[in-house]
């Protein structure tokens, strides 16, 4: 879920005009990500080993939800009503934690197969996704081209920047952007919507590139078709709806000014975090080349146990996001017990072990630092 789209002439990448004026080196083209071979002993023991993984328990995924969704909007209620600065901030981190994990059952709406879970993507939408202003349709349909093997890490990657390899200030800009991504999103529903409708030489470059959690600004969004085109209107209309009634309800004072900065505060910090998440999901190493599947699994990141943080900045299985990208056909509750089987099957030498990292802070100062080679060689 990534909510960043800087216009394309501002970014020095391989996806556009300003990429790097020499030809690399031989030694360099040899650890391009485009040059790793497939691993095939991994490939065949991560289909053998989790066969008995791929379906998704419904009593895990609504009991999950509902829990996070609860916890999140008593937080943003007990924050407004808090009598002090300080039991204001504990209630806005509850609410920014539990509203950040319920909103990121978003990811799991893309894989899981619809008559496996009846009714959960209503609920989703209807609890967090409408109330806040990421409805599915903006996730649906672009991120499994993330996860096209041909288009992964390419121009056609919705989700992908090689921000290792470009110039340093992408990296905070790519953090700062989305604490304004609440503001964009208002205007993309309450102002773009209606005047897209009025204007109709408007409504298509609104579908194409306002109408997705993208980071690439050179994709292109083709229009819905069939049943998704139905699940788009609607929650598109109800995401209208919500907007102007936010707006109006701020304008003509049906609800204090200070409730409703709490709760926009709340929600930009959610996609702050989330942005964050994103930032480190991936190494961002590939230069635009076609990579092989091992490759994308290496180019991405798990952050398994034992550490217990990742728990809460990489919720619901995105800890496990390298391993997602091998079998993203696997629940995200099943994605620990998958990691341990591969851990302990494959022997040391083997690729799956190259897409472990301890946390965080190494991985940001792994991206600072490769960003600021790429931001010199340009």
């Amino acid at each position: 879920m990534t909510t960043i789209n800087p216009p394309a002439d501002r970014l020095a990448t391989p996806f556009v005009s300003g990429a790097a004026k020499t030809p690399p080196s031989a030694d360099a083209d040899k650890n391009r990500k485009s040059a790793i071979a497939d691993d095939k002993a991994m490939l065949r023991a991560a289909s053998e080993l989790t066969r008995d993984l791929l379906n998704p328990s419904a009593r895990i995924y609504w009991t999950d939800f509902l829990a996070s969704t609860l916890l999140g909007y008593g937080g943003v209620a007990a924050a407004i009503l808090a009598p002090s600065t300080g039991w204001m901030l504990a209630a806005a981190l509850v609410a920014v934690l539990a509203l950040y994990r319920a909103g990121s059952f978003i990811h799991e709406l893309t894989h899981i197969r619809k008559q496996a879970l009846p009714g959960f993507r209503l609920a989703w939408n209807a609890l967090v996704g409408v109330p806040m202003l990421i409805p599915s349709f903006l996730y649906e349909g672009i991120h499994s081209l993330h996860h096209n093997r041909t288009k992964y890490g390419t121009v056609e990657d919705p989700e992908y920047l090689p921000l290792a390899l470009m110039k340093p200030w992408t990296v905070p800009l790519f953090v700062i952007v989305a604490a304004f991504a609440p503001i964009a999103l208002l205007f993309r529903f309450a102002v773009l919507t209606p005047l897209s409708f009025l204007i109709p030489p408007l409504r298509k470059p609104v579908m194409e590139r306002y109408s997705g959690l993208i980071i690439n600004p050179l994709f292109r969004r083709r229009p819905p078709e069939g049943e998704f085109r139905r699940q788009w209107a609607w929650q598109e209309g109800g995401a209208w709806a919500w907007s102007t009634l936010l707006i109006a309800a701020g304008v003509l004072g049906w609800i204090p000014l200070r409730a409703l900065l709490i709760f926009g505060a709340i929600a930009s910090t959610t996609l702050v975090f989330n942005q964050i998440r994103t930032l480190v999901a991936h190494l961002w190493e590939n230069d635009g080349g076609e990579l092989t599947v091992t490759a994308q699994f290496l180019d991405s990141v798990n952050v398994p146990p034992p550490g217990l943080l990742p728990e809460l900045w990489a919720p619901v299985g995105l800890r496990y996001h390298a391993l997602h990208h091998l079998l993203p056909g696997v629940p995200y509750h099943a994605l620990a017990e998958a990691h341990r089987r591969l851990k302990d099957a494959l022997p040391a030498d083997s690729q799956y072990h190259g897409a472990n990292y301890d946390g965080l802070p190494g991985l940001v100062a792994r991206l600072v630092q490769g960003s600021a080679r790429g931001g010199a060689a340009v």
